[in-house]
């Protein structure tokens, strides 16, 4: 039950700050948090990570669907297992899928407000990047990706280690 509990925590995390960007940043203003490299940009995005897919809304409402319900299945499998990692990475997957699907499916659109950007000199060339803007829900799903895979990592060399011996 505690996986499920972290993943409405998540849930209402990105939901708040979703509704506190809306209904206090203008669409498009920015908001500068440590000047020029992080700031809130309210911002709204019809498609998927880096803006691809743009109005696939229906496609992402089904897609989003079918996820959820292949993370609960296989959070309850890891969760009855003691898979406490791959567990956790599943929570916060099913959190941030859910923060992003009732935005898809209330509005056409999500809300994006985190913004990165980087200025620095590589080999005396000077590199100026923003990154795409993004969300609390996108930050859980990252999160919860890199837990997968250093879950998977984990779990190989244990098993490499039981044939070695």
């Amino acid at each position: 039950m505690y996986y499920y509990l972290l993943a409405l925590i998540v849930f209402l995390i990105d939901q708040g700050t979703k509704w506190l960007v809306v209904k206090n940043i203008p669409l498009h203003d920015s908001i500068p948090v440590i000047g020029e490299f992080f700031q809130l940009t309210s911002h709204r995005n019809r498609g998927a990570a880096f803006g691809i897919l743009q109005d696939q809304r229906w496609f992402f409402i089904l897609a989003t669907l079918i996820i959820v319900v292949g993370v609960v299945l296989y959070l309850n499998r890891t969760r009855k297992a003691g898979q406490k990692l791959m567990s956790l990475a599943l929570a916060l997957l099913l959190g941030g899928a859910v923060g992003n699907f009732l935005d898809r499916l209330l509005f056409g659109e999500v809300v994006d407000f985190l913004q990165l950007h980087f200025q620095f000199s590589f080999f005396g060339k000077a590199v100026d990047y923003i990154y795409p803007i993004f969300n609390i829900a996108d930050s859980a799903i990252v999160i919860g990706v890199i837990l997968i895979f250093i879950d998977s990592i984990i779990s190989w060399k244990n098993e490499k280690r039981g044939t070695a011996s």
